[in-house]
C-alpha cells in the first residue's frame, strides 16, 4: 500500500537534484522545497531521507497526507 508523504527541506533544490526523486513532485517556496508523492513503505522513505542527507540537505518536516 502506498502512503502519500510530503517532505520539506531547507533548500531550493536545483533541477538536477529534483531529478534524483522522479516519483516526487517538487514545489519551491522561498528557500524551501517540498517533495510530495506516494512511497511504498518505510524503507523507500528512508532511502529518500538518506539521499537527501548524503547531499547535505536538511529535512525540516515530514508529513503523512491522509487518503481522501
Amino acid at each position: 500500500m502506498m502512503t502519500r508523504m510530503m517532505i520539506r527541506v531547507d533548500a531550493e533544490l536545483s533541477d538536477d537534484l529534483v531529478a534524483a526523486f522522479p516519483h516526487l513532485t517538487p514545489k519551491t517556496q522561498r528557500a524551501t522545497t517540498t517533495l510530495t508523492g506516494d512511497l511504498t513503505d518505510q524503507e523507500e522513505l528512508q532511502g529518500v531521507l538518506n539521499l537527501l542527507n548524503s547531499l547535505g540537505i536538511k529535512v525540516v518536516e515530514i508529513v503523512t497526507i491522509p487518503d481522501e
